[in-house]
């Protein structure tokens, strides 16, 4: 599969797919999560691929979105932009495949969304996790205000998403937002044994748990989610941290 932001491996049973936009610390943006969307699906629909591991270039997993394209999008687009970005990460939530997100650097926003839509995550110590979106003046629109409180529970989701802090992947652990941290060094090794661990048992005995477990999560806040995400585009409030991001610089709030 050739793809301009992915690069897309097959080792036996095991998909690698990892986001490749190093330049800017493999930020999303539509069409990176529209290749994410085809490459996706073609490996749920691969007979060889019973699990997929999706990663980051450089020192970072997915550093966020793209905020200078964030900058140009009016209530509209953005509106349109968290609801492609909720539609690939369910798919890759409840596709038949189990996902591990091996997560090799800065996982924040959009990233630490892509994390958690995973089934399994594996985190390097180098790792920097959160959702830092209100310090721009936005809130999580890729179902982070969903998956975070599932994955952490209510008080903790609430510390994360109001203040934006960013947590180290020791303290991602402790409070359950990844399974196991290992050294850099080890990281895709670590990520590959559990994949072919995961490869080597019933497959469809591993789909039909995936998909049991997922059904007791039932997703009531996404839809209004991508409203307020949307409104948060009419603020003067966003327009300024978000150009302050650009300009590197503190919001004049």
């Amino acid at each position: 599969m050739e793809f301009r932001n992915l690069i897309v491996e097959i080792e036996g049973s095991i998909a690698i797919l990892k986001i490749n936009r190093p330049q800017v610390l493999n930020a999303m943006n539509p069409e990176t999560i529209l290749e994410l969307e085809k490459a996706v699906h073609k490996l749920n629909e691969n007979p060889k691929v019973k699990v997929v591991i999706i990663t980051g270039e450089g020192k970072a997993f997915v550093a966020g979105s793209d905020i200078p394209e964030l900058t140009k999008m009016n209530p509209i687009k953005a509106r349109e932009y968290s609801e492609l970005g909720k539609r690939v990460l369910n798919y890759i939530e409840n596709m038949g495949k189990p996902v591990i997100a091996s997560i090799n650097g800065y996982a924040l926003g959009s990233g630490c969304e892509l994390a958690m839509a995973c089934d399994i995550r594996i985190a390097s110590e180098e790792a920097k996790i959160g959702q830092p979106e209100v310090k721009l003046g936005l809130i999580p629109g890729h179902a982070g205000t969903q998956r975070l409180v599932r994955l952490v529970g209510l008080g903790k989701a609430k510390e994360l998403i109001f203040t934006g802090d960013m947590i180290t992947a020791e303290e991602a652990k402790e409070i359950g937002l990844v399974n196991k941290v290992v050294p850099a060094a080890e990281l895709m090794e670590e990520s590959k044994k559990l994949a072919k661990k995961i490869a080597s048992v019933g497959r469809t005995a591993v789909k039909l748990a995936k998909l049991t477990i997922n059904k007791s999560f039932i997703d009531f806040g996404g839809a209004y989610e991508s409203e307020t995400f949307a409104i948060c585009f009419s603020t003067a409030e966003a327009k300024e941290g978000m150009q302050a991001f650009i300009e590197k610089r503190k919001p004049n709030w």
